[in-house]
């Protein structure tokens, strides 16, 4: 490997590889090893750059939350646009993409990456993050009366994440819900707070 390579830059080509391995070979198969060799990479860089693997891995997941909220920052500013069951289609489909969900099932295995991330408070890391982001942008809908003004946005958002992750998570690998389905799905967790809105 090549002397002077900024961490950034090494850090991205091993959680590029880690995703690779992750959507070809599933949860199980990813070791420093698969990642390593998929990165191209001297077995010892990623220990000279993370404590252990599981470092490694917690940094991973923490790289995907901090996408996730640069995704609920547009997905807040997009209250009052389209309609509310869209956006909410559009936010899980580009919430649960494969990776996403193949790191779900990690978190869920690997004790010691759950430990690592626990602090982020109670429930499933990056999940819990998920359900945060939603919640904010039905607040923002509940202030522009798009929704009841008495809806309750922590359970909403609750319901949409554990359903929409059972959808994308029961799937082969690799594969998303029906056309339909996603869709169906919000509207029947949200019928409630469109109809009452309009008493």
């Amino acid at each position: 490997m090549p002397t002077g390579v900024h961490l950034r830059d090494v850090r991205k080509q091993l959680f590029d590889a880690a995703e690779r391995v992750l959507l070809r070979d599933g949860p199980a198969a990813l070791t420093s090893r698969a990642v390593t060799t998929e990165a191209d990479v001297a077995k010892g860089v990623l220990h000279r750059h993370f404590a252990d693997f599981d470092d490694f891995l917690a940094e991973l997941v923490r790289d995907r939350i901090a996408r996730l909220t640069d995704q609920g920052v547009l997905l807040r500013a997009g209250a009052g646009t389209r309609t509310v069951a869209e956006n909410l289609v559009d936010a899980l489909t580009e919430l649960f993409d494969p990776v996403t969900v193949a790191l779900s099932s990690l978190i869920f295995f690997r004790d010691e990456l759950r430990t690592r991330l626990r602090h982020r408070g109670n429930g499933v890391p990056l999940l819990v993050e998920a359900r945060q982001m939603l919640a904010a942008y039905l607040s923002a809908e509940r202030e522009q009366g798009r929704i009841a003004a008495d809806a309750e946005v922590d359970s909403l958002s609750l319901s949409l994440i554990g359903a929409a992750h059972l959808l994308f998570a029961g799937r082969r690998q690799g594969t998303l819900p029906e056309p339909g389905e996603l869709a169906k799905m919000v509207h029947t967790i949200t019928a409630d707070v469109h109809q009452r809105r309009l008493l």
